[in-house]
């Protein structure tokens, strides 16, 4: 169930590179809540509605679909300081076709489409922020696309421990090995041929 945690809002974090007043800061302050979440709770599902971005001030969660087989495929993992929601529906106004899932205790901040774009009214450079942020995530998406048509698994396992250096402890292996387009099986080989390499 979700609780709401007794942090403040991380500004510096959230809002890194640009100086708030504290009349910007008391205008976030009302629009922004805190939730504490617990290993294994599913944030929402296939088939809700979507109204809430999050912020990670700490856990891991991570975004999944289930196709019609029954198989998981993870699109993402969200770490401290990543934002994660299913934009499809989000910017849509679609209902979800990914599930949010909590692999690891977390500490979130939540915010409304309504509450960003009042926010984005009241304060221009937040909403100049968040469109860098948006296109770097664009880049970000189409490189891994690139990535997943033309590496290896082995090369894609690689360049998820980069990206992901302090989490794979903490999630399961079919977690891993759904993100990569794999099975365990595989990333298990994979880990042997590393482990052998060095």
């Amino acid at each position: 169930m979700k609780t709401k945690p007794s942090i403040s809002i991380p500004f510096d974090e959230i809002f890194h590179d640009i100086n708030l007043s504290n009349e910007e800061k008391d205008f976030i302050q009302q629009r922004i809540e805190p939730i504490a979440v617990t290993k294994d709770e599913i944030l929402f599902r296939q088939g809700d509605y979507i109204d809430y971005q999050y912020y990670v001030y700490d856990g891991c969660l991570r975004t999944y679909h289930i196709d019609e087989q029954g198989k998981e495929h993870t699109l993402q993992f969200a770490i401290k300081h990543w934002w994660i929601s299913d934009y499809i529906a989000y910017f849509g106004d679609k209902k979800a076709v990914l599930f949010v899932e909590c692999i690891k205790d977390a500490e979130l901040f939540k915010i409304s489409k309504e509450n960003f774009e009042a926010i984005y009214k009241f304060s221009p450079k937040i909403e100049e922020l968040f469109r860098q942020k948006l296109e770097k995530a664009l880049v970000r998406n189409e490189k891994r696309i690139l990535a997943n048509l033309t590496n290896s698994a082995k090369e894609r396992y690689v360049a998820f421990l980069k990206k992901y250096p302090v989490i794979e402890k903490n999630i399961k292996n079919y977690h891993i090995a759904s993100y990569l387009g794999i099975t365990t099986e595989s990333l298990s080989r994979i880990r042997k041929e590393i482990a052998s390499d060095n």
